[in-house]
């Protein structure tokens, strides 16, 4: 089992696709199911043995929550907050570049 590189509220950016993310939880390994991971196409295909992250995501046009392997990720050094409407329910205001969470975790 790997650590996850990433930390709540850490804000990221996907590799591939043009979108940031606030991430919001942590799976070890991949534990979506059997149907999202084939609805990828095989040559896309990430490895389900390490880091699976939730994000409250958004592009330029919308805001969602996305389910994004670890090797997909990469630090967003932009210094810029996101707008997503459900961060404010779950993490305090943006400073130094992250998300303080606003509560405690279960």
């Amino acid at each position: 089992m790997r650590t996850a590189k990433y930390n709540i509220g850490q804000i990221v950016r996907h590799r591939e696709h043009p979108f940031r993310g606030v991430v919001f939880d942590v799976d070890a390994q991949f534990s979506n199911t059997e149907e999202w991971y084939q609805s990828i196409p095989e040559g896309n295909r990430p490895l389900k043995d390490q880091p699976y992250y939730h994000l409250y995501a958004e592009t330029e046009a919308t805001y969602y929550v996305a389910y994004v392997s670890e090797q997909n990720l990469m630090p967003d050094v932009s210094g810029e907050p996101l707008e997503h409407p459900e961060l404010t329910g779950v993490f305090g205001d943006f400073e130094d570049g992250r998300y303080p969470l606003q509560h405690g975790l279960n």
